[in-house]
């Protein structure tokens, strides 16, 4: 019997070389991975201007704060908005949807570790010795016991594997602004049903103060048309004040339902049942109209959460392109095994049971009808699509931005010429009301009087909700609450501020 070339301590160094020079393989590899990734990045040719149109001087004197609400120097309001902030469930399952984006890519990332496995298995098995050579040939049963390490790893010296990662990455940055843009939006929601709720209330009482002081002329009419105290009146000009009586009683039932059911809207948006919320209210004359400044156009790119959401959607559609690229390359993969097997668990870890096994493979796509041309040609439609919705959410932001300024606008000097609405028909009323009780009665004019009065003490309240509106829609358009600047060097002070150009 020939003797073995190599002892045993020598196999053992031949084997450890060996393992040495595949494990620099494997790092080689790993450090090779992705090094040909080369996004894509396409022009986004954006029209950012300088300032905006309908804004006045001092575009930073009054930037919107964090907790831009407390402006409105509401207690309740800062309650209601702190309260839905922590239960509203549209929030809610914003969060949801972030953990669901952060799992997908730690799946992603995966593909980047080579994967291990153990496995162990112990077998026992008997063949038939009916077609054996005759009685006494040995027992036909034996066991085999195998305890064992895999490995394998794909190289991603295209990149295909990163560039799948970078684009779960940016589409978990993208659901993180959209649990900011539901959540903008619910607060929003919150202060506008809760205007429509005092507002309700301001034209309730002015319905019902209205309705007190028509009752009383109705009264001091009906008084006039009676024939034992002179009968000054007719039947028809009482008709006419009872028709004015009612008309301002058929008022007061849609002002209830918008009262109740934007109670109910607030409940929901606070995550309580309609049983168990209830809202004082209060009037929109006592709530402050904060002072708001836009700031440059500029810092709207990174200032409105839903601006910043469809940004790094495109940053996702770019990585994808390259991962679908990717895909016309050889695949090379890596896998290896080791561990011990024996047919006697005693002699399992014995010198003679180790074994171990090492394999590379490369695969090239060569006809797969169209299916990686496809896949590519969907990801770069699905670019240029998410490049235009990118484009489309800047342009949108400078445009609810000026049109939430001239309506703010606007509505500061509607509400102004209105109040002077109000005071000249009060004026007017409390003449002709005057004039009735010192027996001078001009039905036409009092009638006239009465109903311009009670429409522009409406209209006024109207107008006082739609200012309001028009500062929670300002807010809104520039992405809510902004951070504070960190303080400027004094050094910095005089330096020229560098254009914004957003990431791509």
């Amino acid at each position: 019997m020939r003797r073995s070339r190599f002892s045993v301590t020598e196999t053992a160094r031949i084997r450890v070389r060996h393992g040495a020079r595949t494990l620099a393989v494997v790092c080689g590899a790993l450090a090779l991975s992705g090094c040909f990734l080369d996004t894509e990045k396409p022009d986004l040719k954006l029209d950012v201007p300088s300032s905006y149109v309908t804004a006045r001087k001092g575009p930073d004197s009054a930037l919107p704060p964090l907790d831009w609400w407390r402006g409105f120097r509401s207690h309740e309001l800062t309650l209601l908005m702190e309260e839905a902030q922590t239960a509203n469930l549209d929030i809610a399952a914003a969060v949801a949807r972030i953990r669901q984006a952060d799992a997908a890519a730690r799946i992603a990332n995966a593909a980047l570790l080579p994967t291990i496995d153990f496995n162990g298995s112990a077998t026992r098995e008997r063949n038939s010795t009916a077609s054996g050579s005759g009685i006494g040939g040995g027992s036909a049963a034996r066991s085999i016991y195998n305890v064992n390490l895999t490995a394998s790893y794909t190289l991603d010296f295209w990149g295909r594997n990163r560039a799948t990662l970078l684009a779960a990455d940016q589409t978990a940055i993208a659901t993180r602004f959209d649990k900011d843009v539901v959540a903008l939006t619910t607060l929003v929601s919150v202060a506008n049903a809760y205007f429509n709720v005092i507002d309700a209330q301001d034209r309730l009482r002015i319905a019902r103060e209205n309705l007190t002081a028509a009752t009383k002329v109705l009264d001091l009419i009906k008084q006039r048309a009676d024939p034992n105290k002179g009968g000054t009146a007719s039947d028809l000009e009482v008709s006419q004040q009872e028709s004015l009586v009612a008309t301002v009683r058929a008022s007061i039932p849609p002002l209830e339902i918008t009262l109740r059911q934007n109670k109910m809207v607030l409940a929901l948006l606070v995550g309580r049942a309609p049983e168990h919320f209830s809202v004082a209210g209060g009037s929109a004359f006592r709530i402050n109209v904060p002072r708001v400044a836009p700031g440059l156009p500029s810092d709207l790119l990174n200032q409105r959460p839903d601006i910043r959401e469809a940004e790094a959607n495109l940053r996702s559609a770019n990585y994808s392109v390259e991962s679908a690229r990717a895909a016309f390359f050889p695949t090379i993969s890596l896998t290896g095994q080791t561990g011990f097997e024996s047919a006697a668990l005693s002699s399992l870890f014995g010198p003679g049971a180790w074994f171990y096994n090492v394999a590379a493979n490369a695969a090239q796509p060569i006809f797969h009808g169209g299916a990686l041309r496809g896949a590519l040609e969907q990801a770069q439609g699905r670019q240029e699509e998410l490049l235009q919705d990118y484009r489309k959410s800047v342009l949108s932001g400078f445009s609810d931005v000026e049109q939430a300024l001239i309506a703010l606008q606007q509505q500061t000097v509607h509400e102004r010429y209105q109040r002077e609405v109000v005071r000249s028909s009060k004026k007017a009323f409390d003449i002709s009301y005057q004039r009735l009780q010192n027996g001078i009665l001009d039905m036409v004019t009092l009638t006239q009087t009465q109903q311009t009065l009670f429409t522009a003490q409406d209209n006024l309240a109207q107008v006082r909700l739609q200012r309001l509106q028009a500062v929670v829609a300002l807010y809104q358009a520039l992405g809510g609450g902004w951070a504070p600047p960190p303080p400027a060097h004094p050094a910095a002070a005089t330096a020229p501020t560098p254009a914004v150009v957003p990431a791509h």
